[in-house]
């Protein structure tokens, strides 16, 4: 362990670092590792799986009843012409099947309680899982958009947005969705080398990464959640936003980690601001993890004119391999208008970039411009995301819709709570109990922890001779747990991060355990006196 240069190794990011941690870890045979620091789930909603796999086989039979008279194996696009009578006597046919039965009852919400097209759903519904079309619009298949935006404003606003309308596009994840609306901020002009951005700190660590890449040379400030009031920011952090010098605020809400999402004073402060002091400020905010909140209301619910929101279907439905995400911006939104009042010499340059899309760049919204840069403008037409993936993205949006009494969510919740109470009590250790909280993820906070088990002196030594990166190694050696430190994330203090969402109960409890043991173990370190150097 001496050997290796943990100051070195404490400057990687979190997601380079648990290659090493990994590799200790499992170094030794016949021990279990337990991966603690993947973000991963382990759970996933199956019933729109199931009923994504039915519709493709109803949409190979569509497609070959188009080419009836073709040898067997070949097909053609399918037929908007009586489809609805087709469908249902499929459904009539496999309603024992629950993907089947899912479908039937999802196409009468849309026709029902949409109002939307029931052959023009099941139409796009059709070519989308067979994948034999470009994505058109672009943007967002039309019937898909409408679909989700209910959801997402469902999941983000509590179904209510008193804004005007909202526009999505359908991205290969959150990732990409950030990385897209980074690129093209810069791309129009509206964040330059030097501006300030705003990160609301703890966050996800490539976004922390991302202003600091020679693109974009941004210069960050520091928007602190206070762990002493339940992790979230002080007045006096929020109100670094009254800078006109901050071009954007970036925040992922609930955080990652320790998943506490920004209370009701929090956001209410931040619009305040907004209203009074910032209207031109840009809110990128990621909600990837607001389904797991109670009562969750996204900035975009608080600020829609001011706020792009990002989110992912990743983490709720165990899609991380689908890749489905989009960004939401309201019509008329800051970012449009901040387009609208640059200068003639930018317009010229912006109005040669798209040139070959419009006639006049002006009138090109930026989630247009999202689109177009995504694919470096002249691929625009082929740009999108896969269809399969939009029907797959449709149906998780109407599982959750339909499910009206949110059982599928209440019982995510529950599952991510007893490991939590799992870990802590084996950990030997309350749990945080706050109502903020999501417990998707969790911090240990190593000085808290000693103080909790052993006071502040213990304390107070584990602080001045514990080094936070060695520790990590430490425990995989000696344990095979592995954690990713939360310096990484923006942490300010010595903690490790757990994710409560892919491993199962009794691992969450085996690692309570052997985390507890190693505390002890330290703790009789310092009652020898054995503390002259960092562990």
């Amino acid at each position: 362990m001496s050997a290796i240069d943990y100051a070195q190794l404490a400057r990687l990011s979190p997601f380079e670092l648990k290659d090493a941690l990994i590799s200790v870890a499992s170094s030794r045979e016949n021990r279990l590792m337990l991966n603690a620091g993947r973000g991963n789930p382990n759970f996933l909603a199956t019933l729109p799986r199931r009923a994504f796999f039915r519709l493709g086989l109803f949409a190979a039979d569509e497609a070959e009843l188009s080419f009836s008279y073709m040898p067997e194996g070949i097909g053609g696009l399918p037929r908007i012409e009586g489809i609805e009578g087709r469908f249902e006597r499929f459904v009539s046919e496999h309603r024992r099947h629950p993907g089947v039965a899912f479908l039937g009852r999802a196409l009468s919400y849309v026709r029902d309680q949409l109002g939307l097209s029931a052959s023009d759903f099941l139409h796009e519904m059709v070519e989308g899982v067979l994948g034999c079309n470009y994505p058109v619009p672009p943007r967002m298949l039309r019937m898909s958009e409408q679909i989700v935006r209910e959801y997402v404003v469902k999941e983000m606003a509590g179904g209510r947005l008193s804004s005007g309308p909202v526009d999505l596009f359908a991205t290969e994840g959150g990732t990409a969705a950030m990385t897209y609306v980074f690129e093209s901020l810069r791309a129009n002009g509206l964040i330059q080398p030097g501006d300030k951005v705003a990160i609301g700190m703890p966050a996800f660590t490539p976004y922390l990464e991302i202003p600091h890449l020679r693109e974009y040379g941004l210069e960050e400030v520091a928007v602190n959640a206070d762990p002493d009031i339940a992790w979230q920011y002080p007045d006096a952090e929020i109100d670094k936003l009254l800078d006109p010098a901050v071009k954007v605020f970036f925040c992922t809400n609930p955080s990652n980690p320790p998943s506490v999402k920004i209370n009701a004073h929090g956001l209410q402060r931040i619009a305040d601001i907004v209203r009074d002091k910032r209207p031109d400020l840009i809110i990128l905010t990621d909600d990837v993890y607001g389904t797991f909140a109670d009562d969750f209301r996204s900035l975009f619910a608080i600020c829609p004119a001011n706020t792009l929101l990002v989110y992912s279907f990743s983490k709720y439905f165990g899609a991380t391999g689908w890749r489905l995400g989009v960004i939401a911006a309201q019509r008329g939104n800051i970012v449009d208008q901040l387009l609208a009042e640059q200068p003639r010499e930018q317009k010229a340059l912006l109005q040669a970039r798209y040139a070959s899309l419009v006639p006049d760049a002006n009138a090109l919204r930026f989630i247009d411009r999202l689109v177009a840069d995504s694919r470096a403008v002249a691929l625009n037409h082929t740009a999108g995301l896969s269809t399969p993936q939009q029907v797959q993205m449709t149906l998780f949006a109407l599982f959750a819709l339909m499910d009206e009494r949110d059982g599928y969510k209440a019982e995510l919740k529950k599952l991510i709570r007893r490991r939590e109470a799992a870990l802590y009590r084996e950990l030997g250790v309350p749990a945080v109990q706050d109502g903020d909280s999501v417990d998707y993820y969790t911090l240990l906070d190593l000085e808290r922890i000693a103080d909790q088990l052993h006071g502040g002196d213990f304390a107070a030594w584990v602080r001045t001779h514990v080094d936070p990166t060695a520790f990590l190694f430490q425990i995989a050696e000696e344990t095979g747990i592995v954690m990713l430190p939360g310096s990484g994330f923006g942490v300010r203090k010595p903690a490790g991060r757990i994710s409560l969402a892919n491993l199962n109960e009794f691992e969450y409890a085996r690692i309570g355990t052997a985390l507890h043991a190693l505390a002890q173990k330290l703790y009789a370190q310092y009652q020898a006196g054995e503390g002259g150097s960092k562990a």
